[in-house]
């Protein structure tokens, strides 16, 4: 079966910056500014991770294991310091929202606006847009500019224009919390609809129920390393226990 995701190696660490008191940070100017005020944070340590076409991955961890930094990786927002990220075919889905959106533009043009970011031609948007506007349930607002959209509304046309790329490959973080349950049942809906499809799937959530529903496999990481990966229910299981 093709690879649909290749994941070699990557590390990422991010400078945190602490605020000091003033007597350390006099201290520290009258030692000539030496030691550093700041502090590294490893939010990935050397992860590989392959994902074959068709599979369905949950992405699993406490806060800060570094299972979103991992899921910007795959998306291309973010770059590794050290390892590559390889992807096969179209990249679509929701790392937060509203990402691409812009302010100023009505939902109409940020339709466009992200379509084409997301690699579609004007024509196949215009052959969409009612279906995406339909599904979207924003249809009195798509003239309204999105500065005055609620998360909600974000959510809603943001992962509409996502699901209609047809991708190979699509992403989800967290944020389906953000819209209301009727519409996380509809976005799930359709995220399945798409695994049956043979999209691949790679979903970061802290709902445990949800994941076990929608995906097969199940990866958790901690402290930006991957300690299990296997069948989904043995990864919750192992989550709900405490243990890995």
């Amino acid at each position: 079966m093709t690879t649909a995701i290749e994941v070699h190696g990557i590390s990422k660490q991010f400078v945190l910056r602490h605020t000091r008191s003033i007597k350390e940070a006099f201290v520290w100017l009258v030692k000539g500014r030496k030691g550093d005020l700041s502090q590294k944070f490893h939010a990935l340590d050397n992860v590989s991770l392959e994902v074959r076409q068709g599979e369905s991955v949950a992405l699993l961890g406490l806060n800060g294991s570094g299972k979103s930094t991992l899921l910007k990786h795959i998306s291309g927002v973010m770059l590794p310091d050290d390892g590559t990220v390889r992807t096969r075919g179209r990249v679509a889905g929701l790392i937060e929202v509203g990402a691409g959106f812009h302010p100023d533009l009505s939902g109409r043009d940020n339709v466009y606006l992200n379509g084409a970011i997301l690699g579609m031609t004007e024509q196949q948007i215009d052959d969409l847009f009612e279906s995406i506007v339909e599904f979207s349930e924003i249809g009195q607002f798509i003239d309204t500019e999105v500065k005055f959209y609620s998360s909600g509304m974000y959510l809603r046309l943001a992962f509409s224009v996502a699901v209609h790329t047809n991708p190979e490959v699509f992403l989800v973080d967290e944020i389906l919390a953000v819209g209301d349950e009727p519409f996380q049942r509809k976005c799930i809906a359709k995220i399945m609809e798409l695994a049956a499809a043979g999209k691949t799937l790679v979903v970061v959530s802290h709902d445990l129920d949800l994941v076990a529903q929608v995906c097969e496999r199940g990866v958790i990481l901690e402290h930006g390393k991957i300690v299990f990966d296997g069948e989904v229910h043995d990864a919750v299981a192992h989550l709900r226990g405490g243990s890995i």
